[in-house]
């Protein structure tokens, strides 16, 4: 049986560089009636840990450390008795949400994570933050893009630990050669393609953003 994905979307405030903004995100369950990934565990535990249930929770994994991709993330983690996952070159933006508190592991390029029988592909795609990971599910035909890749360009660069050129290379090298059918599962807004976004790569280059 191939994993499901389900979607939540949960709300509250991004803060970073002295500013807040009010943001609702997306919230991506990928598993089987059994067990569980949890990506990016955003602003609200309650309905994320309902969503659960009572299936054991594989992993939840953080595919960057902006806080409001992370700050549910201790509560789900602890209720499911499940280790929180993020990208070591995280760590900066990890202790703004969490001085006192470490991931219980590394996400590393390459690594494969299985649940359900299917295999969710790290791929370290820096730009919008030092180690934002995007997640590849072949089997699917999904990528799950955190903050990298959206519908209509690449995540925003404009803030501390965060550079254009590095997030369009990321993009070019490690997203834009999957097939053009891959359903682009973003952390924030509607969902893409592959082939809907590839096209558009030298308008993101010309208007620098």
């Amino acid at each position: 049986m191939t994993a499901r994905i389900e979607h939540l979307t949960t709300s509250g405030t991004f803060e970073l560089d002295g500013g807040s903004w009010e943001v609702d995100n997306n919230v991506w369950l990928v598993g089987d009636d059994e067990e569980v990934v949890v990506i990016d565990a955003g602003h609200e535990a309650a309905p994320i840990l309902e969503q659960v249930g009572e299936r054991r929770v594989v992993a939840v994994v953080c595919t960057h450390a902006h806080n409001d991709h992370v700050n549910a993330a201790a509560e789900v983690a602890d209720a499911s008795v499940a280790p929180i996952l993020l990208h070591p070159a995280e760590a900066p933006l990890w202790e703004m949400t969490y001085p006192d508190r470490q991931p219980d592991g590394e996400l590393t390029d390459g690594q494969t994570i299985t649940v359900a029988g299917t295999e969710l592909e790290v791929r370290h795609t820096p730009g919008h933050s030092p180690g934002a990971c995007c997640l590849y599910a072949p089997e699917l035909g999904v990528l799950f893009s955190g903050d990298t890749l959206f519908n209509g360009g690449p995540g925003a660069t404009g803030r501390s630990y965060s550079d254009f050129p590095t997030i369009v290379a990321s993009i070019t090298d490690r997203l834009l050669g999957l097939p053009p059918e891959t359903q682009v599962r973003t952390g924030h807004g509607d969902s893409t393609t592959i082939g809907d976004e590839a096209p558009h790569r030298q308008e993101w280059l010309d208007r620098g953003h």
